[in-house]
């Protein structure tokens, strides 16, 4: 809303990771939609009942994590990549985004050792927040290795807009991604439309 006053309801970001750039682990009070612009990246994410997602996506792909679910992008081979996330608020602000490292720098070293059932030395190099949001990492190995098998299986978080059928017209064609095809995505819907050179979305 501070750019553009009349957009209530949604707020964009652009953003680009190079190849093994991670956002660090993160989650919003606002859900975060995303479309794959360019190149590959690797998504992660946590959900309330604990099930781990992760996905490979590229160009022409969506995902959507809901508002408090943890999750963290990682730029692909060869050259990263960039994409655009929509928040389901037009007052989205970075002070509503909790980083990992924050939260792990705000509680008491014992607690975390304790909770995680590890060493006191665990914890004791914790990099200070303004170090991480995004930072320089190795290309992950393949996504096999990254993915786990659950006694069940986690929602999609991610959709393979290119991959529906489209719906075709004389001037162009449209792919419509709700619910009904995406249903995780619970309060962002889009539509892809391509015009032929003299075609018209018609007036609406």
């Amino acid at each position: 809303m501070r750019e553009l006053g009349v957009s209530k309801d949604i707020a964009g970001v652009d953003m680009r990771l190079n190849t093994g750039g991670i956002r660090e682990l993160h989650w919003h009070k606002a859900a975060e939609w995303a479309y794959m612009l360019y190149g590959t990246a690797r998504i992660t994410a946590v959900d309330p009942q604990g099930h781990d997602f992760v996905d490979d996506v590229g160009v022409g792909d969506l995902w959507y994590f809901a508002s408090g679910t943890p999750h963290s992008i990682q730029g692909l081979g060869p050259d990263g990549c960039e994409f655009l996330l929509v928040f389901d608020d037009g007052d989205f602000d970075e002070d509503n985004t909790f980083l990992l490292s924050d939260w792990l720098k705000h509680v008491p070293s014992e607690v975390l050792t304790k909770n995680f059932g590890v060493a006191d030395t665990a914890f004791a190099h914790i990099p200070d927040p303004s170090q991480l949001y995004i930072f320089a990492a190795a290309v992950p190995g393949s996504l096999a290795s990254d993915q786990t098998v659950g006694v069940t299986s986690p929602p999609r978080l991610s959709h393979k807009m290119m991959g529906q059928q489209p719906i075709k017209t004389e001037s162009g064609t449209v792919r419509i991604a709700d619910a009904s095809v995406f249903p995780a995505s619970k309060t962002i819907s889009a539509a892809l439309v391509e015009v032929e050179p003299g075609g018209m979305r018609e007036l609406h």
